[in-house]
């Protein structure tokens, strides 16, 4: 049965216990809307939102997605629940085809039986695999390497489907590398295992980690690493406020790429690390990584001429000096 009248204030935010969806919670609330959470906790954590937010349980259960909708009545949906490590989906496959495509696809029958609110999705720049051109345009040919790439674009095509069937709009967002911490420092990444570059560099750097393992200095780069677009976290949250703003208006439903435009490699990372931390780093040489492109810079202008999308800390010195401080509360209370 559909929701009764949706409440403009009210957001749905699946996955808001997570890395992104915990800062996406908090900037919602502080534009003075109401998020509403699901989060299974798998990996994600309860006290990253506020008492109140959390309805704790599985967006693939669509009984549970409907009691929700029925109390929660949102105006907008935003997805952030999936498994995100390349190197795991390598190795166990089906774990990302069953969160990543399954569950979203009983949460998105759910949502079409709730009368279909607008929905704001959580892609990837993995769905482009190994690039023929950079930057990326969002045009760049789909061809992913591994499974979560796989997954995340089966759910990009099963988005454009349900818009020509039930009239669902959407944006889905191809993240290329999210990156830093909240400004205030109270929010930053608590992945377990971590496996992204910066906090594993700021960990090396605070002593939390002995080391930081440089995967591959061969690649077809100028110094030998992978180069990344590294994106701050605030920024992709301010681009899907916006990508809110334009689906309640009634925009029509669209993909963008979300990224700076400029890539870093691991070395320059590591060297800017040191330079903000002024902690030395070990670095261990470790073989590069299946699935891993060696390059992968984005072309957001779409973004920015669509949606007036400006992100507030391009730089790579910020996105570290925001993270550093994560990292030192992390290294307090360890």
């Amino acid at each position: 049965m559909p929701i009764s009248e949706p409440d403009p204030r009210a957001v749905l935010v699946a996955g808001g216990c997570g890395y992104i969806g915990s800062h996406m919670v908090r900037m919602l609330r502080d534009q003075g809307l109401r998020p509403v959470v699901i989060d299974n906790l798998s990996t994600g954590h309860a006290d990253a939102v506020q008492p109140g937010e959390l309805r704790q349980g599985d967006i693939g259960d669509r009984a549970f997605v409907a009691a929700v909708l029925r109390e929660a009545r949102p105006a907008c949906v935003m997805h952030f629940a999936a498994a995100s490590l390349v190197g795991e989906s390598i190795r166990n496959p089906s774990k990302y085809w069953r969160n990543n495509l399954t569950q979203t696809l009983g949460f998105l029958d759910a949502l079409v039986a709730g009368g279909c609110p607008p929905f704001i999705f959580s892609s990837t720049a993995a769905v482009f695999g190994n690039p023929l051109q950079t930057p990326i345009r969002e045009t760049h040919p789909l061809n992913p390497i591994n499974p979560y790439g796989h997954s995340k674009l089966a759910v990009e095509y099963l988005l454009q489907d349900y818009a020509q069937a039930h009239a669902l709009r959407f944006i889905a967002l191809r993240y290329f590398n999210a990156a830093g911490a909240h400004p205030d420092g109270s929010l930053g990444e608590r992945h377990d295992p971590e496996t992204h570059l910066i906090p594993l560099v700021l960990q090396a750097a605070s002593g939390r980690r002995p080391h930081i393992a440089r995967f591959g200095n061969e690649h077809a780069t100028p110094d030998g690493s992978c180069i990344r677009d590294y994106i701050h976290v605030q920024d992709l949250c301010a681009a899907h406020l916006l990508a809110l703003q334009r689906l309640v208006a009634g925009g029509a439903s669209d993909t963008y790429n979300l990224g700076n435009g400029q890539g870093h490699s691991v070395n320059e990372v590591i060297a800017a690390a040191r330079r903000v931390t002024g902690r030395p780093i070990t670095v261990q040489d470790e073989p590069a990584r299946a699935g891993d492109p060696p390059v992968l810079v984005a072309d957001a202008t779409r973004a920015r001429q669509a949606l007036g999308w400006n992100p507030l800390y391009p730089d790579l010195d910020s996105i570290l000096a925001h993270a550093w401080q994560w990292e030192r509360r992390q290294q307090a209370t360890a």
